[in-house]
């Protein structure tokens, strides 16, 4: 995962097996009300199982939140937590949760504190936009889901960032997160394991392959190239390369060395839908996140994804979710805090 090169003195290599002293790391988990529950699991099975292959308890975790007792996730698991005391009682390492209200940065001060004791703090999917969001000049690059990759760029300047699963930017680790999340602690904790420990873990939780840190995230449908016939994936692809200045079919169906109509019925036997209409619903979805989750006006939605007018971009949002963008918008409340540096 790349994370031997961090620097950090709380995950130095050090052989458990050979430790004179019994180690262990203890992981602080920050979570706030909607967290994301795959996330947190991931993360504390990744650590149970890497306990289970060393026989002994060298990692152990404690919940934390701004709003301590009992917390629950976006799909109802639920976890006590701790009040999380802005310079006190640090653990090796903090790893911020995504989730609904992750983005609202009540860990930032925290998350400084460690940083500036050298200590690492992870962020994951939500958190990472959060922290992004409120970080003006950061040291290294930049990461999130890409998710709201687009919607980054599309609202803020932000030369560092990159489309990778996970950057560190001077002890702060920026994560993609959700499928992705065991992969990272994986990359962590790797330090402390040999190897074959390493290889063993990865085969418990039924990892085919550890992707590596700078690994590109597969943040379009056209990259699981294992689901669809070549031809489809490579259609895919350049309709989500051309989301704001759309392709005309005819033209696609050139490109690819492909009649209209052949490239018509391969569509209709995958998604039992013209390729037309599918484009539509690619550009419509990512309306809805530019609309949920920018204050963008909707006028520079319409542009940027393809749509070139609002009554166009009105018309397939209503006919996809059945409500306007302007209730759409309405019903999300949207946050784009500007913190500065604690």
């Amino acid at each position: 995962m790349g994370l031997r090169q961090t620097g950090f003195n709380s995950f130095a290599t050090i052989n458990p097996r050979h430790a004179k002293e019994p180690l262990t790391r203890t992981v602080e988990l920050f979570v706030s009300a909607g967290f994301c529950d795959l996330e947190l699991a991931s993360i504390t099975h990744t650590l149970n199982t890497a306990n289970d292959i060393l026989a002994r308890s060298t990692f152990t975790w404690r919940f934390v939140s701004d709003t301590p007792g009992f917390v629950s996730g976006a799909c109802d698991m639920m976890v006590r937590a701790e009040p999380a005391i802005e310079d006190h009682g640090f653990s090796d390492v903090m790893i911020v949760v995504g989730g609904v209200k992750a983005g609202q940065t009540p860990w930032l001060r925290r998350a400084r504190a460690m940083q500036r004791k050298a200590l690492p703090v992870v962020l994951l999917s939500d958190a990472a936009t959060g922290y992004i969001r409120s970080t003006k000049s950061p040291a290294g690059k930049l990461t999130t889901h890409w998710r709201d990759l687009a919607t980054l760029a599309e609202t803020g300047y932000h030369p560092n960032l990159t489309a990778r699963f996970s950057e560190n930017s001077d002890g702060i680790i920026t994560g993609a997160g959700s499928g992705a999340t065991s992969e990272l602690v994986i990359g962590l904790i790797a330090p402390l394991l040999e190897s074959v420990q390493v290889a063993e873990l990865g085969n418990r939780l039924l990892l085919h392959t550890i992707r590596k840190s700078d690994a590109e995230q597969p943040k379009n449908i056209a990259d699981n190239e294992a689901l669809f016939d070549a031809n489809v994936t490579e259609a895919i692809r350049r309709m989500e390369d051309a989301i704001s200045d759309p392709i005309p079919m005819a033209d696609l169906a050139a490109d690819l060395g492909l009649s209209t109509r052949h490239l018509e019925r391969v569509f209709r036997k995958v998604f039992d839908d013209t390729p037309a209409k599918f484009y539509k619903r690619i550009r419509t979805k990512r309306a809805r996140i530019m609309i949920e989750e920018t204050l963008l006006p909707m006028v520079e939605v319409a542009v940027a994804t393809g749509f070139g007018s609002c009554d166009t971009l009105a018309k397939a949002i209503k006919d996809e979710y059945g409500m306007t963008p302007s209730k759409m918008r309405a019903r999300t409340k949207i946050s784009l805090l500007s913190y500065e540096p604690g």
